[in-house]
């Protein structure tokens, strides 16, 4: 994700900052009655950077800009809590062949973290996610498993500024440099997940499969249950119990790896301390995949954690 200096004003410093499809502009003014200098960071006029900090407590309504969707429009109403956000998205008008959009909160480096998937029927698509973070933006497109946006990426819809609130400025790595890096996750070994056999699931019917969790995750259970329907699309719901018999504080990802040995982040849930039970659900177009469950400290794009356990399909 690269970030260019374009220019320089005279009276003023002004820099814009793009991260492929992601910039931010920041107007510098001087007051000319007095020596104090006051910086206002305000939203592109393209409404490519709209990272906000929600809140605790207070329920955020954020409208969602559709982009070559005629007719369309989305909102999302954000409620942060002390243990996470919840977002509750509600999409109607959209039209085309597309059945699905993959929701991501976009942090102010510009990395996006997978919310999941927004399922579309008869041109109306309702969903409710959650996510530790506090400062985002939402962009929603076509593409699953995008780790960082580009030119190339299409984006569906991308929410606004309500009004407010202030952006919260680009994260940079370094005042000298002016430069915002965006930081990859690399997987340091491969996980070993064996394929499910998807295609051999009865369609529109729920499949159990069940995980044993070992080590720090002794005593916790798991199961997850698979429907893949005749559009090419598998619904799943992770169940957890237990959730106090596990490490506090934790995030459980739950990933689905394909046949090329790629991951895809389908959902998280943070241990609060205070839940016995937590769920996530979330889709894949993927035709076949394995299912695991990372222990991870951070926000990840990627698998890190060593603690892991694989689904295995139940008789």
């Amino acid at each position: 994700m690269n970030i260019r200096n374009l220019t320089k004003l005279s009276g003023g410093l002004a820099l814009s900052l793009a991260f492929s499809s992601f910039a931010l502009a920041q107007d510098t003014t001087t007051k000319t009655t007095t020596t104090t200098t006051k910086t206002a960071v305000v939203q592109n006029a393209d409404g490519s950077y709209s990272v906000i900090e929600y809140p605790v407590g207070k329920e955020v309504t954020v409208q969602l800009t559709p982009y070559n969707l005629q007719g369309a429009s989305g909102l999302a109403r954000v409620v942060r809590a002390a243990d996470g956000t919840r977002i509750f998205m509600d999409l109607s008008g959209v039209t085309g062949e597309t059945k699905s959009y993959y929701a991501y909160a976009v942090d102010p480096r510009g990395m996006p973290t997978l919310l999941g998937p927004v399922m579309i029927e008869n041109g109306i698509g309702k969903a409710e996610f959650s996510t530790p973070m506090n400062q985002f933006m939402i962009v929603l497109s076509p593409n699953e498993g995008v780790t960082t946006f580009s030119n190339d990426i299409p984006v569906t819809f991308r929410s606004a500024v309500p009004t407010g609130y202030a952006v919260v400025p680009v994260a940079v790595t370094s005042s000298e440099s002016n430069k915002a890096v965006a930081v990859s996750t690399e997987v340091s070994s491969a996980y070993e997940v064996p394929l499910l056999n998807v295609p051999g699931f009865e369609r529109n019917k729920d499949k159990e499969i069940r995980i044993n969790f070992s080590g720090d995750l002794q005593g916790l259970k798991g199961k997850a249950y698979l429907s893949p329907t005749k559009d090419g699309v598998t619904k799943i719901k992770m169940r957890f119990d237990d959730m106090k018999m596990a490490p506090k504080d934790k995030r459980f990802v739950l990933w689905a790896s394909s046949a090329d040995g790629k991951y895809t982040k389908l959902g998280q849930v943070i241990n609060n301390g205070e839940r016995q039970e937590s769920e996530i659900r979330s889709e894949t177009s993927l035709a076949d995949f394995g299912l695991f469950v990372t222990l991870e400290d951070t926000d990840v794009v990627n698998p890190t954690s060593r603690v892991y356990s694989v689904f295995g399909v139940t008789p």
